[in-house]
């Protein structure tokens, strides 16, 4: 996730500078051995330095001298590296090597003592993002197949709209080839996401087919006919989730840019799979679909139009009243920046228990501040040793000393503390990687640092790079959200020629929107924040369709009847359509929160499967209220709305 902050992120341009100044980089990972000596756990220490890709490890021989009787040393500093003798090691991972050098310190380690840290929780995720995507996809496609075997009257149809989106998703997967890398949180939702997202328009197309056949004797006039019907349907379903997506690719924290290329492509690559392949799939094999022809398999809607319309009234009130405290809580709902905790059930998350009951939180920072002044940097590192929530300082001043000149000692003793032009010192702290008072606490350190440095000095860790994410994805939702309302405004527009029938519907969805955010806030749980912008964006780009589905057909409908019949009459033959897409994407979601165990994967899952019942539940109960209610309003307000008029 660090690598998708952006280029003048403090902390990104700290990384840099480190990367040049000095070879060593930021703990991030640490081990923790039982029941050794100190000398067995030196040892345990050179075994780990030798192992290829880690590097800087740091034990209490960096901390003290321990030539001399550890209980003579200051205890705070000891027992934050041997306690109770059990042994806790600091050290990096190379970037880009996680799963290996885990895998060859679980090896070394052994199941009896423990590991954790932000390069194990990396490597734990990109193990999982291709295992967990195909467990996904087996769950769900049998479920997807259900749903659609009930919604059609061919048992071979679902075959077609799976095989016509599965091309499409399988190309856009190859196609990220030429991209050269994607997060392993796109690999694990966007394949899932466009097939979800997607399905909508095979089925538009070869509902509208079916129909056709009855009333054209040639196949191929049908699809004709079917092809013009169905196209202002997908284009308009496919444009209003493209300009969402494109609204995520402006998001500077570049997770939203790598998701929302992805999707984008995705859609494109649906469209016309839909558009074409699809079309000549069908005629070529039409005769499989009138053998396989059965019986619907569920009871007809008639007649539901009619029991909606006496809930009209409930509906107004109740979403009325939801709607300014849901805008009020979504806005106050507590996030997660980073990946978040592994569950305690797998070894990753019992590991850090184990950790943490012996020896507490730990997280590890680091400054870098202009080399040269001694007595300044002396100050600075007494300072925040008294600093609340730090537990050690590792600087040349207090570790080597003041009193000698770093030119007099050998550069093996140097190197670690300073470079050409830098002095870097190591705090460790002990509060969580985030957090009101993780962020705290970055707060007070660059603060302290600000005192005797002004501008020039750098902090880096994984705490300041979430403490850098939260600053910059703040900013990032008001522009997302803002861009994704526009564009699908502007698309609804231009497809309902109406001022107002766009604000009815986007006050319809994002209403559900508003009150699938809040219920975080209402059940006090943490939200991880990149979940919930892509769902902000994902749940009001895909569901709106569901709207333009129904209100397309009530505006034909009436202008042959009146208001209230024209309604009764819609809802009654568009619910089934809207109830099958809702389900399928509702799916998806609920089956991406059980089967993932990486937190953003999980979260997106869960808001997605609640939202698209929330913004189904929304289209069929308060949307036709509110097309019967602002009837008047929607005629004079619609260009050539031509309404039926009662003679």
């Amino acid at each position: 996730m660090v690598d998708y902050l952006p280029e003048d992120a403090q902390s990104t341009a700290a990384m840099d500078i480190m990367d040049q100044e000095f070879d060593g980089a930021v703990p991030n990972t640490r081990v923790m051995i039982n029941d050794v000596t100190i000398q067995e756990a030196l040892d345990y220490k050179d075994q780990l330095a030798s192992i290829d890709g880690v590097s800087d490890v740091t034990w209490l021989d960096d901390a003290i001298d321990i030539k001399t009787p550890i209980e003579m040393a200051d205890r705070d500093t000891v027992e934050s590296y041997y306690r109770d003798n059990n042994a806790l090691f600091s050290f990096s991972i190379r970037e880009g090597d996680e799963v290996e050098v885990t895998d060859a310190i679980y090896d070394l380690i052994g199941e009896e003592n423990a590991i954790a840290g932000e390069a194990l929780n990396t490597a734990t995720q990109q193990k999982m993002a291709f295992t967990e995507t195909m467990y996904a996809a087996a769950l769900l496609i049998p479920i997807i197949i259900i749903i659609l075997v009930l919604s059609t009257n061919s048992w071979i149809e679902p075959v077609f709209f799976l095989t016509a989106i599965g091309v499409s998703v399988l190309i856009n997967l190859g196609t990220n080839i030429f991209l050269g890398e994607i997060s392993f949180v796109t690999q694990s939702v966007a394949p899932i996401l466009q097939l979800a997202v997607s399905l909508d328009y095979a089925i538009f197309l070869l509902h509208s087919f079916s129909d056709y056949r009855q009333k054209a004797a040639d196949p191929k006039e049908a699809m004709k006919l079917a092809m013009k019907r169905s196209f202002p349907a997908i284009a308009a379903s496919a444009s209003t989730t493209f300009f969402g997506f494109i609204a995520l690719s402006f998001m500077n924290f570049e997770i939203g840019s790598d998701l929302g290329l992805n999707l984008v492509k995705g859609i494109l690559l649906s469209f016309i799979s839909v558009m074409v392949f699809l079309p000549a799939l069908t005629l070529m094999f039409y005769k499989w679909i009138d053998k396989t022809q059965h019986r619907p398999l569920l009871p007809s809607f008639k007649n539901i139009g009619n029991g909606v319309m006496k809930l009209k009234i409930p509906s107004l009130i109740l979403v009325f009243v939801l709607l300014v405290p849901a805008f009020l809580a979504q806005g106050q709902t507590n996030f997660i920046y980073g990946i978040g905790e592994q569950p305690e059930s797998t070894r990753a998350g019992s590991d850090v228990v184990k950790i943490e009951e012996e020896f507490g939180k730990n997280t590890s920072m680091v400054l870098l501040v202009p080399k040269g002044d001694i007595a300044k940097e002396e100050e600075l590192v007494e300072d925040l040793e008294n600093t609340e929530h730090v537990k050690s300082v590792l600087s040349y001043v207090n570790t080597v000393s003041a009193a000698i000149p770093p030119e007099y000692l050998d550069q093996s003793v140097t190197e670690q503390f300073y470079s050409e032009n830098y002095s870097r010192i190591i705090l460790q702290t002990n509060t969580d990687t985030e957090g009101d008072t993780a962020f705290g606490l970055i707060e007070d350190v660059q603060h302290t640092a600000e005192r005797y440095y002004g501008d020039a000095f750098y902090s880096l860790g994984e705490s300041v790079t979430l403490y850098d994410m939260k600053n910059v994805v703040q900013k990032d939702n008001t522009v997302v959200n803002l861009l994704t309302v526009i564009t699908i405004a502007i698309v609804l527009l231009v497809t309902f020629k109406s001022i107002s029938i766009p604000v009815i519907l986007l006050l319809t969805i994002q209403s559900a929107v508003w009150i699938n955010l809040s219920v975080p806030y209402f059940t006090n749980s943490s939200l991880v924040f990149v979940g919930y912008l892509i769902v902000s964006t994902v749940q009001l780009a895909a569901t709106v369709d569901y709207g333009i589905l129904l209100t397309e057909e009530y505006k034909e409908n009436r202008k042959e009847m009146p208001a209230l019949k024209a309604i009764k009459k819609t809802i009654d033959e568009k619910i089934f359509s809207i109830a099958i897409s809702a389900s399928i994407l509702s799916s998806v979601g609920f089956i991406l929160w059980m089967t993932s165990s990486n937190p953003i994967v999980s979260s997106i899952g869960l808001l997605l499967g609640r939202g698209a019942l929330l913004a189904f539940i929304m289209v069929v109960l308060f949307l036709p209220a509110m097309l019967l209610v602002f009837d008047r309003l929607i005629e004079k307000t619609t260009w050539k709305a031509n309404f039926f008029k009662e003679k």
